[in-house]
Parts: structure tokens; sequence; C-alpha cells
């Protein structure tokens, strides 16, 4: 199975635990293979960088250059309409639908696009639901 990671997910997985964690475990179990674009990875390594700067104890470097050593990179790609009603969300819809994945998240403007292009998008829990997990 293939999967894009919506920076919310990754971000709470990296410095907070629950849910989001699994996922990541699950994918460095692989469970799943993750897809991303550039302009993906270097939204993942502003967050990172914005919420360390306030949590300086946390770590996410390692986990960050694990992430460009072994996930699938997809050409970054535009749309002349937007797809959801946050055009920064749409990314992730253009990626999955690229790399034909699925997109997990939990925000309600990539939620609300489920089904766009044939991209399907499934809450941290669904998601691991579908994993067996």
């Amino acid at each position: 199975m293939k999967a894009v990671v919506d920076t919310n997910v990754l971000i709470s997985g990296i410095f907070f635990g629950g849910l989001p964690q699994r996922i990541l475990e699950a994918w460095v179990d692989g469970r799943f293979e993750l897809c991303l674009s550039s302009s993906i990875f270097d939204e993942y390594v502003q967050v990172c960088e914005r919420i360390a700067a306030i949590r300086t104890s946390l770590e996410y470097r390692e986990l960050l250059a694990s992430i460009v050593g072994h996930s699938s990179l997809i050409p970054d790609e535009v749309s002349d309409t937007p797809i959801t009603a946050d055009p920064d969300d749409d990314k992730f819809m253009l990626c999955a639908r690229t790399a034909g994945a699925i997109v997990i998240s939990g925000d309600r403007h990539l939620l609300d696009a489920n089904g766009w292009g044939g991209v399907v998008v499934r809450t941290p829990r669904d998601f691991l639901s579908d994993l067996g997990q």
C-alpha cells in the first residue's frame, strides 16, 4: 500500500505520539510505502524546525533523513483549478494521484476532497484499521 502523509499527521507522530506515531512505526516496519514530493518534504522540514525551536529537546532530523532515503519521491505537480478549500493542501492530493496512493490526514480540507481524481483520504484511525492495527 502506498500513502502520502499529511504534515499534521507526520508532525504529531514525531513530536506528540498517539495514532500518528503508530503510523510512523508502521512505515518503519515496512507496512506501507511512503510517497512524497519535494514540496511536501519542504513543508515537513519547515514545520519541524518551527516546533523544534520551541521544544528544543525534541529530535527530528534523523527521522527526516530516513524519510528522504526510504520514500518514493514523486514529481511536484500544479493544478490549474483548486482541489481543496486550502490551496496549500492540494500538493498532497496531487502527489497521491500521481503515485496511486492514499492520503492519511485528519485535515477537514483534505477529508472533504476524498475521491478527487480517484484519491482516497483516510483518517489516521481508519488507516491503522486498514492495516489491521
